[in-house]
Formats: C-alpha cells, structure tokens, sequence
C-alpha cells in the first residue's frame, strides 16, 4: 500500500516507518502536526525536535504536509468522538491535506502502548477510509529499544522529564548510550525502557531510509521545570543540516 507517515522526529515514528517498508508499503508523503511553540501541552504530539522537520523530507527525498497545532485537548474521555476545536482535529485537517495531494491508502504511525493516541488516530482514519499501520504496538519495549539500535536508528535524547534522568548527563545521549541505563532505571523506578510513559523523547539524525543524515550543529539546553528530583528538560535544536552519507565498502 501506499503510505503517509506520521512523523514527530522521534524513534518510534521513523521505526514504524522503517517496519512499513519491510513489510512491502511504500512511504510516498510524510506528515507532521506542528506546534506554535518549541514546548506545548498535547496529549497526542511530541512538540521539542520541531524546527528540523522539513530536514525530513529533503533526506528522504519525499513530500512534508504540516499542520500548526490550533486545538486543544478537550475531549478526553477513552473513546473519541468528533470533538469541535479538539487537537485530533487538526489530524484529520493534516490528512484531508495529504489525500488532496497525494494518492495514499493507509497511515504509519509509531504507536506503542497509548489507547488515548491510538484510538484517536483510528477514529481519524476511518473517517478517511485509511488503514493504520502499527507494527510496534504492544511490543515489548526492552526488545523494541534493542531492535531500534540493531536496525541502525540513530536518535538523540532531545527531552527528559522523570526521576532517574538528568538534563545534564542525559540530554544529547544516542539510543545505544543511554539503553542501559533506562534498563537500570526500570529495575529501581519503574520507568518504561523506551520512554513510552513520557521519560523521555528522541530525535532521529540517521535510519537507512534517509539518502542523507542530519548533523545538529548548534543546540541550546532549555529547562521546562527544574524540579529537584524529576526536572524537565529539552534541547532547541537551533542549527541542523544535511550531509552526505559515508559510502560503506563491502
């Protein structure tokens, strides 16, 4: 089939679109819910890494659809219904976008564990008659970290925002630098491995469906909440660019 991806920037959205295609699709457009500030309080959107989007697309070599962020989380019952001025709209204004533009038939979408995110995306697409592709729902996720470092996803820890992580050290980490201390953190706090519970969010410079990689040049550190035990923290990617691939000899 052929697919749009939702994409927010993070490991898990750039996974799925990674598992797509191994699965037979084609990605043919990317799409982006974009927020009117680097930080903003979505239920369903990661918001920091934002600036470096459109960087996407040129790596790819595919189309970039955004939509701003206007709605706000009104409807937060389990199941979703049409919901005036709710965030979810503006996912279904974002993909009405793509369908004029682009022949498309389902949807990637990076998906692990949130009935809330899943459910609204659903409610989305079946208004649309579109599929949803989640090939990483409900995986386990000290699996999923690993698989994401094996297949190659170079991400970054752009945010951090529970005990056990600090903006010092752990701003700026790769997946592989930082697995085995979420792994540690599991054991003593509880906290989910791949930061599905909000720990933490990711930034990809590199997979193997980018023809080019991101270089971030230039990064500010910003504190959100400088709590004593669980601060929250992102970084502002203030300067990314492309570059070329090395060539690998066999």
């Amino acid at each position: 089939m052929k697919v749009v991806a939702l994409i927010s920037g993070g490991k898990d959205s750039c996974y799925n679109m990674l598992q797509c295609v191994e699965n037979g699709h084609e990605i043919v457009a990317l799409a982006h819910l974009k927020p009117k500030e680097d930080e903003t309080d979505s239920y369903m959107y990661q918001s920091v890494g934002h600036d470096a989007l459109d960087l996407y697309a040129s790596a790819m070599e595919l189309p970039l659809f955004q939509q701003i962020i206007e709605g706000k989380p009104l409807n937060q019952e389990f199941d979703y219904e049409l919901t005036a001025g709710d965030e979810v709209e503006d996912l279904y204004e974002l993909l009405c976008k793509v369908k004029n533009n682009v022949k498309v038939e389902a949807v990637s979408v990076g998906a692990i564990f949130s009935d809330y995110q899943r459910l609204r995306v659903e409610n989305v697409c079946k208004r649309l008659d579109l599929k949803v592709l989640a090939y990483l729902w409900h995986r386990d996720q000290a699996e999923l970290l690993k698989e994401m470092i094996e297949k190659n996803i170079d991400a970054i820890i752009i945010k951090v925002a529970a005990l056990g992580l600090d903006p010092k050290k752990h701003l700026g980490m790769s997946l592989e630098d930082i697995q085995p201390h979420m792994h540690a953190m599991h054991e003593k706090f509880g906290l989910n491995i791949c930061g599905e519970g909000g720990e933490f969010e990711s930034f990809v410079l590199d997979c193997p469906l980018f023809k080019k990689k991101l270089i971030v040049q230039e990064k500010e550190t910003v504190i959100h909440s400088d709590d004593a035990f669980a601060p929250v923290a992102y970084l502002k990617l203030k300067n990314v660019t492309l570059a070329d691939k090395e060539s690998r000899v066999s």
